[in-house]
């Protein structure tokens, strides 16, 4: 039985020049389990967001979407609050109470429900969700993972019977992430509950959807099983999405031509045992930062309050000039907190930070720029376009000079159809890519990022690595936090996990992720028992390559 169907749905925002979505089709089964894939900025929010009638973008629309076979605009409200759930890609953007029972109980409440069946769905989901253990606990206390997990069951406190998620894990560290999309495959496994998913990590999603709905600048170019997405890009052999695929699929893709393609580690790890390994792959060459410090931390303590717990204790550091330096981490184990007080914007209760030598003491300094993980406070005009025109004002460069810069940087970072567009019109990748040229155009000696990749398809991640290099070739010092392991491996001159509020484990990606269980590639979980030190696809495929394939029966 169809649950939702959409029906030559075009939709364009005010005043923009092409389609959002244009003509799409597609109808979801009850209790499928459908994944929403696709670039940054190909549609996949708005369609969410069109669904969900309450939150739905203003512009033109037609087409229809029908929900339980009734028109989403004849559906009464209350059911469709109920009805259809959705969570957000922030987990900070959905909490809307100060204690966790609060929240649980805040949608109920708002339905009217008695008192006697909101107590018993609460209880019921706080033991569902293991939440009983910080029932009681402060919203702003929780972490990333947490308040993810909570904004889940507060919406599954509906009892929904189609949930939305937009990009649900893309501020998660990667245990946190796995674990979410595990909860998801288990409500529709054990509920019959009906998902459709928005999401850029394809690696632990490909394996427990259904289907996969892949849209390309608004349009449905493939709606089918994930395993026979292969024959779809075999036929299209340049697509972007296809270096966003599961790394058993992408290794494949490069040894093999057959339609089905293996998507599991454990999959990727059967079918790679074919091959005997002879040699080891060249490794790529090293960039050598110098050995000049450009930040360094000397026994950092720090915590929000008197009264609360210390996120950082005694923290010891040194950045070195040109490095790019990438940092891991469990939600609320710190990150955020270091990249502030490297950026002035907080300040140690003791210990130092020193800036190209000088003692910080709280003071922000014009040439460091810090990459927020909710870039929408960078923005103060009315376009992208004024905006980074603000940020070049503020260099003082001439009109001619302003112009091409604002020009190259949009073309280098794929932002030129949304520069005349509000700030907060765009995608999460859109965003990242604006506010990162934004803060480029000041000119900054050191590069403070959180979350980067939030948002972003493979192919602009590949395009972001790229960019960055080019800075670290032009003498800017970046420092990354992110949970994007492969980002971390393939960018990265050294790595470092910040753990019970120090960071430790400097060391270069090979080093730092061999061996590693959670916090390594899947590539390296692959090959990891006869090439420990292994954690690109790349290298896997060149190994292959160069290897001998055993007679192995199909």
């Amino acid at each position: 039985m169809a649950l939702l169907q959409i029906k030559d749905l075009t939709f364009s925002y005010p005043q923009a020049k092409k389609n959002a979505l244009s003509s799409v089709n597609f109808t979801v089964k009850e209790g499928e389990f459908v994944l929403l894939s696709g670039a940054s900025g190909c549609g996949k929010s708005t369609l969410l967001e069109l669904i969900k009638q309450e939150i739905a973008p203003f512009g033109k629309k037609s087409g229809e979407i029908l929900y339980q076979n009734k028109s989403l605009s004849h559906l009464p409200a209350r059911e469709a609050a109920a009805s259809i759930g959705f969570v957000f890609q922030n987990p900070e953007s959905q909490i809307v109470t100060d204690r966790v029972w609060h929240e649980l109980a805040f949608g109920p409440e708002s339905l009217g429900l008695s008192q006697e069946i909101i107590r018993r769905r609460v209880a019921e989901m706080a033991g569902y969700f293991g939440i009983t253990d910080w029932y009681h606990q402060k919203t702003s206390t929780l972490s990333g993972g947490q308040k993810q997990l909570l904004n889940l069951a507060s919406v599954m406190v509906m009892q929904p019977k189609l949930l939305l998620l937009d990009e649900p894990t893309a501020q998660l560290d990667p245990i946190a992430a796995s674990n979410f999309i595990g909860t998801l495959q288990k409500l529709n496994r054990e509920l019959g509950l009906t998902i459709l998913l928005a999401e850029h990590r394809l690696e632990e999603v490909f394996p427990v959807a259904d289907r996969v709905l892949l849209l390309e600048e608004g349009s449905l170019v493939y709606d089918g099983a994930p395993r026979k997405i292969n024959r779809f890009f075999s036929e299209h052999p340049d697509h972007p999405m296809t270096e966003g695929l599961p790394a058993a699929m992408r290794i494949f893709r490069e040894l093999e031509q057959k339609e089905e393609a293996p998507v599991t580690v454990r999959e990727g790890k059967e079918y790679l045992a074919r091959y005997e390994f002879f040699r080891q792959p060249p490794l790529s060459p090293k960039r050598n930062p110098s050995q000049l410090p450009v930040a360094e931390g000397k026994e950092v303590w720090f915590s929000y309050g008197p009264k609360e717990a210390d996120l950082l204790k005694g923290c010891s550091f040194s950045v070195f000039s040109k490095e790019h330096l990438c940092i891991l981490g469990a939600n609320g184990a710190g990150k955020s907190t270091l990249l502030a007080l490297l950026a002035g914007q907080k300040k140690p209760y003791r210990g130092n930070i020193l800036l190209f030598g000088e003692n910080l003491k709280g003071k922000v300094l014009s040439c460091v720029a810090l990459l927020p993980q909710d870039p929408k406070g960078l923005f103060l005009e009315k376009t992208v376009y004024e905006d980074l025109l603000l940020a070049c004002r503020m260099q003082k460069d001439s009109e001619e000079k302003i112009q091409k810069r604002i020009a190259d940087l949009a073309k280098k970072l794929e932002i030129q159809s949304v520069l005349n567009a509000h700030p907060f019109d765009l995608s999460g990748g859109e965003l990242q890519k604006a506010a990162l040229a934004r803060l480029l155009l000041s000119d900054p000696k050191l590069l403070l990022l959180d979350e980067p990749t939030k948002g972003l398809d493979a192919a602009a991640k590949g395009k972001l690595a790229d960019l960055l290099h080019g800075l670290q070739e032009s003498g800017i010092t970046i420092v990354t936090v992110t949970h994007d392991l492969e980002f971390a491996a393939k960018t990265a001159d050294r790595c470092a996990m910040l753990f019970d509020g120090e960071l430790m484990s400097f060391s270069s990606p090979k080093d730092f992720f061999a061996g590693n269980s959670f916090y390594t590639t899947a590539a390296n979980r692959m090959v990891r028992d006869r090439l420990p030190d292994v954690i690109s696809c790349e290298e896997v495929v060149c190994l292959c390559k160069t290897g001998r394939k055993k007679a192995v029966r199909e």
